[in-house]
């Protein structure tokens, strides 16, 4: 089978890959893409090979996964990646084959998968799966946050859930995770997108530099004039003020 892995997050396009070549050692990936640009030059340009599947995260780079298919009138197979889920419905109308949540777990990619070879074998399109819309339709009624990171540590990939997360910091023009025990490492991530991706019960941005968990903050201190000033655990290398245009939001986020 081949397969084409339309992914902007690196790490995840490597789990991904991982995890297909443990169900089939025979899967042959075609190639990584990371945007909706990079994606259409690769389709548009002449390939020896078609994929069978395409791998498809809605939130791209660039744009949505949803105007590459419009662009390129794609009647490949797709079975999409996300960590949003509020795309659901619109995946499905897009004749999708399955929707799989971040972080993927294998034995739902196992499934995904079984599902196309049944799909393609089928003499004609098979139906929507409505226990399955039916529950993506009540997950559609409240956000949903990642639960966990991949992380890339030397030669292996480990998983950190969000609640050992103490703070995600921007240094030397390369984004951090710091967790509650153990040693900072670097995420494929900009602040900005992390902010988008975390709970924003749990996490604040207090400046340009940092965004903390609640579970982190030790004390929080008045300063001249009107800066805050917070104290972390574990304690980072700087010190951190919550910028001057963020210290009413901080204070009603710290009073909810």
């Amino acid at each position: 089978m081949n397969v084409v892995i339309i992914e902007d997050e690196p790490l995840s396009a490597q789990g991904l890959e991982l995890l297909l070549h443990e169900y089939d050692p025979r899967i042959h990936v075609l190639a990584k893409l990371s945007s909706v640009s990079k994606s259409i030059e690769w389709f548009k340009a002449p390939q020896a090979l078609q994929p069978d599947l395409i791998f498809l995260d809605i939130h791209l780079e660039d744009d949505l996964g949803f105007s590459l298919i419009n662009e390129l009138s794609l009647t490949i197979p797709i079975i999409f990646t996300t960590a949003f889920d509020q795309y659901a419905l619109q995946a499905f109308k897009a004749n999708s084959i399955d929707y799989l949540l971040k972080p993927i777990q294998f034995d739902e990619l196992a499934t995904a998968i079984d599902k196309f070879k049944l799909v393609r074998q089928a003499p004609s399109p098979t139906g929507l799966d409505t226990t399955v819309l039916n529950q993506l339709i009540k997950k559609l009624s409240s956000p949903t946050y990642r639960d966990r990171f991949l992380m890339s540590i030397g030669p292996k990939l480990r998983s950190i859930r969000t609640d050992e997360i103490a703070y995600f910091f921007f240094e030397a023009k390369a984004t951090f995770l710091s967790p509650h025990i153990g040693i900072p490492v670097p995420i494929d991530y900009s602040l900005d997108r992390l902010g988008q991706l975390v709970d924003p019960d749990r996490f604040f941005r207090v400046n340009r530099s940092f965004l903390v968990s609640e579970s982190a903050i030790k004390s929080v201190y008045a300063y001249s004039g009107s800066k805050l000033k917070v104290e972390l655990t574990p304690q980072p290398r700087q010190e951190v003020f919550v910028s001057v245009e963020r210290v009413t939001s901080f204070k009603e986020w710290m009073g909810k």
